[in-house]
């Protein structure tokens, strides 16, 4: 698989993965980085971007709700109030995330926290995932 390719379907799987769309973006990157043909650190900034454009799409759908008073907005509030944007660290939880998200976009938060918390948050995932795989492979070799 040519580096081109890959880099491709790893931003397509990262980005669909990261909208309310199911995905395995994860298995795709281990997949990719056991062949051993495209740089680590490629496929990392690849998977962070296109999970974090992904995210980002879900803040837009979240923002095109109707910004409406009641319980949900208010218990909403209340715990995004707490911990405000930094709370997209976690958007890489599975549902959760997603959730996270379209939260922040409904509640109107700041495009710049949310976009640096977000790409934090989705790129950690990746460094992780990535990291585990190859001291795993440099443990079996």
């Amino acid at each position: 698989m040519n580096d081109i390719l890959s880099y491709g379907s790893l931003f397509t799987s990262s980005f669909l993965s990261a909208t309310l769309l199911p995905g395995s973006s994860e298995v795709l990157l281990v997949t990719l980085l056991l062949a051993g043909k495209t740089p680590a650190l490629g496929l990392i900034f690849v998977a962070a971007v296109g999970n974090t454009l992904g995210g980002l799409t879900n803040v837009v759908i979240g923002r095109l709700l109707p910004p409406k008073q009641g319980r949900w907005h208010d218990t909403a509030m209340a715990w995004l109030r707490r911990f405000g944007p930094a709370a997209l660290l976690f958007s890489w939880l599975p549902l959760i995330g997603d959730l996270l998200c379209v939260l922040a976009g409904w509640l109107r938060f700041s495009w710049l926290p949310v976009v640096l918390f977000l790409a934090i948050g989705k790129t950690l995932r990746y460094v992780v995932v990535a990291t585990a795989t190859l001291q795993g492979m440099a443990w079996w070799h």
